[in-house]
C-alpha cells in the first residue's frame, strides 16, 4: 500500500511539491489557506493550516507523511506540532528557514527532517556559473557532487561508447539510463554491454574539484600595488588633510627660524608643533617676539586648531567608520576570473561560502550594510562592495570584465533582472546566473532575455522535498522526462528485502542502480558492487524511481549517517 502524504502550505514551493508527488503516483492531499485556481478536485483542504480541523479533515490521523512547505518558520512550527499532537507517529518534512533549529529538532524528535530551500537551490546556482547545466546534486563520499544528464547525439563524444567503459569511472558516475528505445535497467544495460546510441539520456553524477588557492609571488606583488592604489582612492582626504597640516607646520618653522629669535631647526620646529597642535611649547619664544610674530602665532593657532579638528575626524571616520572598510575591501577585490554575487540573501550567501569552499574567488555586491551576512563573509576574507549592482559604476568597481560569471541573487526578482540586463549590457560575454523567485516566469525570463540560466528556487528544490515524502533521508533526486528518481542510502538489516542477495541480482530485479555498499569499514564500487552479497549491517548506496520507494517503506527507512 502506497503512504499517504499530506502537503501542508501550497505556495509556490509547496504547490511544486504537491503537483510531483501527484505526477509520480503518490496518494497526496494538499492544505492551503485559500482556494488555488484550477483546482476543482477534492485532494486540496482549504483552512487554516496548523488548525486541528483543517488536519483532521485531511485525515491526518491516517497519513504515512506531513510536508510542511509554507515560508514562515514559525507558522511551521505550530503546524508540527499540532500534527504530532494529532498522529503521534507521523514522519514530518519540515521546511525550515532557521537551519540550527531545524537541527535541533531533527535531534529532538523521531521522524522529523528539516530541510532548507536555501540549501538545497544554492549549489544548483553555483554549478551553474561555474558553466555546468546541473539538474540536481547528491552526496557521495562526503561531497556534493552535480547532476547533469547527458542527451546523446550524433555529436556527443559517448555515441556509440559501451556503457559498460562508463561504470568504473569514479569521478563521473552514471547513475540513471533512459534508452530511446525500450526499457532497460541500467545495471542490466552495463552487463549486456549495450552502447549509447542517438536519443539515449543519461543520468551523471560529476565530482566536484576543488580549485588550488596558492597565488604566486608576482600576484601577490600585484596585489600590493593595487591596494596602494585603492589607498589612494578611498584615503585621498585623509592624505590631503596630512599635507596641508605638513604645510602649516613646515610654514611656521621657517618663520621662526627667519625672525632672527636665535632659534635652531629642532627648536622651531618644537614650537611650531606644539603651538600648532595646542600641545604646548617654548611659550618664550613668542613673549620676547616682535608684535608681528606674537600676531602670526595666533593666527597660526586658530588655522592649526581648525585644520587639525578637521583632520583627527576625517582620521577617525577613515579608521573607524566605514571608508576603511571600503578601502579595504576595494583592496581585495581580484583582478580577473572571479565571481561576483549581488545581493547577500540566504541563497546569496550560501552561493557565497560554496564557491569559496571550492577554491575561487569571490566579489559580493550588497546595499544593506547592517546585512546579517556581512560581517561572517567578511570574515572569510572575501570584499564586499556597498553599493546598488544595478548601477554602473558599482559593477565597474567589481571588475566586471574580466570576471567569471555575475550571479544575480538579491530577494527582489526585478531587481535580480535590472541587474543582469546591466551587466549583459557592460560585459555581454560574461556569463550571467539569474535568480527568479517565481517558476512560471523564470522560464520565459530566460527565453525572452538569453541569459545562460534563470533558476528558481522553488523548481530546484520541490523534487528533493517530493522525494523525501516518498522514501526518508534522501542523499539526492532529478528528474529525467517525468520520471522523478531518488538517491538514498539503506541500512540493510535482517528484514531487509535485499539481505543475503547478489546486488546486481537485485538491482534488475528491483530497477535501482547500486552507487557503492559500506561494508566491514571499506567501500565497494564498480564492477566489485555488481559482485558482493547484502549482509546485516552493511550500507547500499543506491538511485530508484521515487514512486517505488514505497516498496521498502515498510522493510527500512532510509540510513542518515549521522543518526
Amino acid at each position: 500500500m502506497k503512504p499517504r502524504i499530506i502537503v501542508c502550505g501550497l505556495g509556490r514551493t509547496g504547490y511544486k511539491i504537491f503537483r510531483l508527488l501527484r505526477q509520480q503516483g503518490a496518494f497526496v492531499v494538499g492544505i492551503h489557506h485559500k482556494p488555488i485556481p484550477n483546482e476543482t478536485g477534492g485532494d486540496i483542504i482549504v483552512g487554516n493550516l496548523h488548525a486541528a480541523a483543517t488536519l483532521t479533515a485531511a485525515e491526518i490521523q491516517q497519513a504515512h507523511t506531513l510536508v510542511i512547505a509554507g515560508s514562515d518558520d514559525a507558522v511551521n512550527l505550530s503546524i508540527m506540532m499540532q500534527a504530532r499532537i494529532l498522529n503521534p507517529h507521523i514522519r514530518i518534512i519540515n521546511r525550515f528557514y532557521n537551519t540550527n533549529l531545524g537541527d535541533r529538532l531533527d535531534q529532538t524528535l523521531p521522524d522529523h527532517l528539516s530541510m532548507s530551500v536555501v540549501g538545497l537551490a544554492a549549489p544548483l546556482l553555483t554549478f551553474a556559473a561555474l558553466g555546468n547545466q546541473a539538474i540536481g546534486q547528491i552526496k557521495l563520499y562526503e561531497q556534493t557532487w552535480l547532476i547533469q544528464e547527458e542527451y546523446i547525439d550524433e555529436n556527443h563524444p559517448w555515441w556509440g561508447r559501451k556503457l559498460n567503459d562508463l561504470w568504473e569511472d569514479q569521478t563521473q558516475m552514471p547513475i540513471y539510463y533512459l534508452p530511446v528505445e525500450g526499457e532497460i535497467n541500467l545495471v542490466a544495460a552495463v552487463l549486456s554491454e549495450q552502447e549509447l546510441k542517438v536519443g539515449d539520456r543519461l543520468i551523471v553524477a560529476i565530482q566536484p574539484r576543488i580549485r588550488s588557492t596558492r597565488r604566486s609571488l608576482i600576484k601577490k606583488f600585484l596585489k600590493v600595488l593595487t591596494s596602494l592604489r585603492q589607498f589612494q582612492q578611498h584615503g585621498q582626504s585623509v592624505i590631503v588633510g596630512a599635507l596641508i597640516l605638513l604645510v602649516i607646520i613646515i610654514t611656521a618653522t621657517i618663520t621662526y627660524m627667519s625672525a632672527e629669535l636665535s632659534l635652531s631647526v629642532v627648536d622651531a620646529l618644537y614650537f611650531s608643533v606644539g603651538m600648532i597642535t595646542g600641545a604646548g611649547g617654548n611659550d618664550k619664544v613668542a613673549e620676547n617676539a616682535p608684535n608681528s610674530i606674537k600676531l602670526f602665532t595666533v593666527v597660526m593657532m586658530l588655522v592649526g586648531a581648525v585644520v587639525i579638528g578637521v583632520w583627527y575626524a576625517m582620521l577617525t571616520d577613515f579608521v573607524l567608520g566605514n571608508r576603511f572598510k571600503q578601502f579595504w575591501d576595494a583592496a581585495r577585490i581580484p583582478q580577473r576570473y572571479h565571481y561576483i554575487v549581488c545581493g547577500l540573501s540566504g541563497i546569496g550567501s550560501k552561493i557565497v561560502q560554496q564557491l569559496h569552499t571550492s577554491g575561487y574567488e569571490v566579489v559580493v555586491i550588497e546595499t544593506d550594510s547592517n546585512n546579517k551576512y556581512v560581517n561572517s563573509v567578511r570574515g572569510l576574507g572575501i570584499p564586499v562592495i556597498q553599493g546598488d549592482a544595478s548601477f554602473r559604476t558599482i559593477l565597474k568597481t567589481s571588475n566586471l570584465d574580466s570576471a567569471a560569471a555575475v550571479l544575480a541573487v538579491t530577494t527582489n526578482d526585478a531587481t535580480n533582472l535590472e541587474i543582469a540586463l546591466k551587466a549583459k549590457g557592460l560585459a555581454p560575454k560574461i556569463p550571467v546566473i539569474v535568480h527568479y523567485a517565481d517558476p512560471d516566469f523564470a522560464g520565459m525570463a530566460q527565453q525572452l532575455f538569453d541569459f545562460e540560466a534563470v533558476l528558481s528556487s522553488a523548481e530546484l528544490a520541490a523534487p528533493a522535498y517530493a522525494a523525501a515524502a516518498l522514501g526518508g533521508r534522501i542523499l539526492g533526486n532529478g528528474i529525467i522526462g517525468d520520471r522523478l528518481w531518488v538517491a538514498f542510502a539503506t541500512l540493510i538489516t535482517p528484514l531487509h528485502p535485499f539481505c543475503h542477495h547478489l546486488v546486481k541480482d537485485i538491482a534488475i530485479a528491483a530497477d535501482f542502480v547500486p552507487l557503492y555498499v559500506e561494508t566491514n569499514n571499506q567501500r565497494v564500487h564498480g564492477w566489485d558492487l555488481l559482485g558482493i552479497y547484502l549482509n546485516e549491517g552493511d550500507i547500499l548506496y543506491l538511485t530508484m524511481p521515487a514512486n517505488q520507494l514505497y516498496k521498502l517503506w515498510r522493510h527500512d527507512r532510509a540510513y542518515d549517517r549521522n543518526s
